[in-house]
């Protein structure tokens, strides 16, 4: 559905992870900010919600709603999206380019308790640098946050 984006942003997150919920808000931000840039995040849990009951499908859309998610948050019940893109974290980033090559991984931006003192945007330097044509300078970090609930 997003294949005239010029840049797609996939993020692994939870709704019971307290990195991921530092998170939300500025993701939301973001989403806004490159509203009509063609810029597109999808969010993605990948929990388990039979260990995990507050990862479950009905409290993802409650928690979008509450938030006001401007972005679609998807549930992968059967975990085999997660599993392909080797995701770990919640929150963990993937950002492609509108050939869908991976341009960037890792984390948001480096201070997820204090959105004041950020020091470095990576989401937001790797879709300005997308967006511009020009290459990045990070191209990867340490996705920080909780890990993946997998199914056993």
């Amino acid at each position: 559905d997003y294949q005239d984006s010029t840049a797609i942003v996939v993020i692994f997150s939870c709704n019971h992870c307290p990195y991921a919920q530092a998170w939300e808000d500025r993701i939301v931000q973001i989403q806004s900010d490159y509203e009509g840039r063609d810029v597109q995040i999808l969010m993605i849990s990948a929990n388990d919600a039979a260990k995990y009951p507050e990862d479950s499908f009905p409290l993802m859309k409650e928690r979008a709603k509450q938030k006001g998610f401007n972005f679609p948050y998807l549930f992968d019940e059967s975990q085999s999206i997660a599993r392909s893109f080797g995701a770990e974290r919640t929150p963990e980033v993937f950002v492609f380019d509108n050939v869908r090559n991976l341009r960037y991984h890792g984390a948001i931006d480096d201070n997820y308790e204090d959105p004041e003192n950020v020091g470095n945007t990576y989401l937001r330097d790797a879709l300005d640098s997308i967006l511009s044509g020009s290459g990045l300078s990070v191209a990867e970090t340490e996705a920080v946050g909780c890990t993946i609930k997998w199914k056993i």
